[in-house]
C-alpha cells in the first residue's frame, strides 16, 4: 500500500515569483533543501541555483532589482512571521540583512518595490507603532530610511509611478473587503486620498501605473458584485473599466515598457489568463491554461513572456512560462508527487447543493477510482474564511482517495470568488450561516446512495479548523466518525484578543469586538459546546503560531481529555501558522491522514490521551 509520502508534492513552492526584466531568469522559493530557500533558474531551461541555505528561516517573498544583479527578499524564523528584509547577489555570496528588528513585521510592496532608477526600495512595517503599518522608503546606497506614509492603519506600499515621484498605497480597513487608496509623493508631500468617504466599502487591489503616469490599474468590486479590471485616475480616483466579467479579476500586471498588460480571472474556480496591448487595446491570443488555479503572474520587460505559478488537481504547484508571441506553454519546474502515479488520481466534480435557505453552495467532490459504495467521506473545510477551495493538487486528498475515501470540499458563504454579497455574508457571523452551509453539506452527502452515512469525517485548518470543531460540537447528531484539525480556532474571544496588532480592525469587521461582543462570540465558539463532542479528534499545532495561538488548541484538548474523549495532540515547536519545514509538513499530514483512515476504514483505538506529542525535526 502507498503511504502519504508518496503523494507529497516534491518540491513545494512558496507563493512568490520574480522575473528579471529581460525575462531570462526567474526567482522563487522552494523546499527542495527541506526549508523554503531562494532559487534562480533560466527561463529558457537549465538547472536551478540555490542562493540561500537557511534551515530555520523561511523565504516568503522575493523581488528582482532592475539592474538584474541582485534580489531583495523577506524571511522569518521558525514561523514567527517577524519577516525581515535581506539582499543577495544573483551570482551568490553572503546574504545581507537590510532590517533586523525583532518582533517587527516588514511587508513587501504589492508590486515592484524598486523605484524605476533602482535607487530606492519601498516596503511597509509596523516598527513605529505595533498596530499601524507604515510605508517606508530606503535608499539602497546610503541605507537611509524615511517614512513616506504614517497615517495609521494597516497600509501597504503599492507601485511606483513611472517617474519615481509617487507611490500608490492602500489602507486595508478589512483586508478582503474594504480598501482605501492614496497617492503619496515620495518627497514627503501630503497624501491624496482617491477613494472618497461617500463611496461604499470596496476592494482595490493595486496594479502597475500606466506609462504616462495618469493612473494605475486596479482590480476592484466598487459598485459591482465581482472584481473587475479598471484604470484608476491618479488625480480624481475615477474608474474606467477595461474588463468587467461576472467573475473576479484576481491579478493584473504590465510589462515594464508599458505595451502589454495581462491578468487572471477566476472563472468558477479555474484561472483564465487574458492579455491585451496598451494603449491600443488589441487583444492577444493567449493559450488556455490547464484547468486549475494560477497566481503570481509576472511579465518580461517587452511583454513577450509571462511566468506564473499553476496547480491542477493532479499536478502540484509549478512554475509555468507562457510565450505570448508564439502562443505556447512551457513548464519551468517539475514538481511531482513523490512516488504516486498522477494517471491514477481523481479529478474533482464541481457540484452545488442547497443550504437551508435555498442558497446554492458550490463544492468540489472527489470520488475514488474503481471503488463502489457505500464509501466513507472526509469533508474538508478550507481556511480563511475569505479564501476558497479551488481545483488544485492536495496530496492528502489523493492519498485518502487511494485508500477508498471520498473527499468533499465545500465553499460556504464567506468564501471568495462568488461575489461581494456571498463573501461578506459571514462578517460577524462566524458559526452562523457557515454552520448552516456545512450542515447542509453533510445532509447532502448523507442523501447520496454511494455514501456510508456512518463514516463521515472532518478535516481543516485555521478557520477550517474552527469549522471542524464547530461541526463536531454543534452538530453532534451527525455521529461524526473522526476529525483532524490543524491550528483550529476554539474560542472566538481569545483568538480575537490575541490577534496581531495590525489585524485589529480586520478582526473587528470579520469576527467582532472581543469585549463588546464577548457573550455573542462565546455562543458561537466550539469551546462552549465541547462537552457535545463524541468523535475521536487529532489536533496539530505550531508552537509559534501568531494567528491561531497555541492556547486555542490547548483549550479544546484539555476539555476533551477531561471528558475522556479520544484526542491526539501534536505540537511542533519550530513551526507557526502553516508548516514550512518539509519534514514537519510531511509528518503532520501523514499522521492526520492515517488518523482519519484508521477511524473511517478500520476503526481502532489509536488516540493519544496523555501529554501532547512534540515532533521536532531540526
Amino acid at each position: 500500500m502507498p503511504s502519504y509520502r508518496d503523494f507529497q508534492a516534491t518540491p513545494r513552492f512558496e507563493s512568490t515569483v520574480a522575473l528579471s526584466l529581460d525575462g531570462s531568469m526567474v526567482a522563487y522559493a522552494d523546499d527542495a533543501s527541506g526549508q523554503f530557500n531562494l532559487m534562480v533558474r533560466p527561463t529558457a531551461g537549465g538547472p536551478p541555483r540555490r542562493l540561500t541555505t537557511f534551515s530555520d528561516n523561511t523565504v516568503r517573498h522575493v523581488a528582482w532589482h532592475p539592474d538584474g544583479r541582485s534580489l531583495v527578499f523577506l524571511a522569518d524564523a521558525a514561523g514567527n512571521e517577524s519577516t525581515q528584509l535581506y539582499r543577495v547577489d544573483v551570482g551568490g555570496g553572503e546574504v545581507a540583512a537590510l532590517t533586523d528588528t525583532p518582533g517587527v513585521q516588514y511587508a513587501a510592496a504589492l508590486g515592484d518595490p524598486f523605484s524605476p532608477d533602482g535607487r530606492l526600495l519601498c516596503y511597509a512595517g509596523n516598527d513605529r507603532v505595533a498596530q499601524d503599518q507604515d510605508v517606508l522608503v530606503r535608499d539602497l546606497a546610503s541605507g537611509t530610511v524615511h517614512r513616506t506614509y504614517a497615517g495609521g492603519g494597516q497600509v501597504w506600499a503599492g507601485h511606483w509611478s513611472p517617474d519615481g515621484s509617487r507611490l500608490s498605497v492602500a489602507e486595508w480597513v478589512d483586508g478582503m473587503s474594504h480598501h482605501i487608496v492614496y497617492v503619496v509623493p515620495v518627497d514627503g508631500g501630503p497624501a491624496v486620498r482617491l477613494t472618497p468617504e461617500s463611496v461604499a466599502p470596496a476592494t482595490y487591489w493595486l496594479g502597475p501605473w500606466l506609462p504616462d503616469g495618469s493612473g494605475f490599474l486596479v482590480c476592484s468590486n466598487s459598485g459591482r458584485e465581482f472584481a473587475g479590471l479598471a484604470v484608476m485616475d491618479a488625480a480624481t480616483g475615477a474608474l474606467r473599466w477595461l474588463d468587467s466579467p461576472d467573475w473576479d479579476v484576481e491579478e493584473v500586471t504590465m510589462s515594464a515598457d508599458g505595451r502589454v498588460m495581462a491578468w487572471l480571472v477566476n472563472v468558477d474556480g479555474a484561472s483564465e489568463l487574458r492579455a491585451r496591448r496598451w494603449p491600443t487595446g488589441g487583444k492577444l491570443d493567449v493559450p488556455p491554461l490547464p484547468a486549475g488555479e494560477a497566481g503570481r503572474l509576472r511579465l518580461s520587460r517587452d511583454g513577450t513572456l509571462a511566468v506564473l505559478q499553476l496547480s491542477t488537481p493532479t499536478r502540484p504547484r509549478n512554475l509555468l512560462a507562457v510565450d505570448l508571441a508564439a502562443g505556447e506553454l512551457r513548464w519551468l519546474t517539475g514538481a511531482t508527487p513523490t512516488a504516486a502515479d498522477p494517471n491514477r488520481m481523481a479529478e474533482p466534480e464541481l457540484v452545488r447543493y442547497q443550504s437551508g435557505d435555498a442558497t446554492p453552495i458550490p463544492g468540489y467532490l472527489y470520488r475514488p477510482l474503481d471503488v463502489s459504495g457505500p464509501l466513507p467521506v472526509v469533508m474538508s473545510l478550507h481556511g480563511g474564511p475569505q479564501f476558497a477551495e479551488r481545483p488544485t493538487y492536495v496530496g492528502i486528498y489523493q492519498y485518502l482517495l487511494a485508500n477508498g475515501i471520498a473527499v468533499f470540499a465545500p465553499n460556504p458563504r464567506g468564501s471568495t470568488g462568488y461575489g461581494k454579497t456571498y463573501q461578506t455574508r459571514l462578517h460577524r457571523d462566524w458559526g452562523g450561516v457557515d454552520l448552516d452551509d456545512w450542515a447542509a453539506a453533510v445532509a447532502w452527502l448523507r442523501s447520496q446512495p454511494w455514501v456510508d452515512a456512518r463514516r463521515i469525517g472532518l478535516f481543516g485548518g485555521s478557520y477550517g479548523g474552527f469549522g471542524v470543531l464547530s461541526c463536531l460540537s454543534r452538530l453532534p447528531d451527525v455521529d461524526w466518525a473522526a476529525g483532524a484539525v490543524f491550528f483550529g480556532i476554539s474560542n472566538l474571544v481569545t483568538v480575537a484578543n490575541a490577534a496581531p496588532p495590525t489585524w485589529r480592525s480586520m478582526v473587528a469587521t470579520q469576527i467582532g469586538d472581543p469585549d463588546a461582543d464577548a457573550t455573542f462570540l462565546l455562543s458561537r465558539s466550539p469551546i462552549t459546546y465541547a462537552d457535545q463532542i463524541r468523535a475521536p479528534l487529532m489536533v496539530i499545532q505550531g508552537a509559534n503560531d501568531i494567528r491561531v495561538p497555541r492556547q486555542e488548541s490547548d483549550q479544546i484538548v484539555q476539555r476533551l481529555r477531561e471528558h475522556g474523549i479520544e484526542v491526539r495532540y501534536d505540537v511542533y515547536p519550530d513551526e507557526g501558522h502553516g508548516f514550512a519545514k518539509t519534514e514537519n509538513q510531511t509528518r503532520s499530514m501523514s499522521d492526520a491522514a492515517e488518523f482519519l483512515i484508521a477511524h473511517l476504514i478500520a476503526p481502532t483505538n489509536l488516540g493519544v490521551t496523555g501529554e501532547e506529542v512534540f515532533t521536532p525535526f531540526a
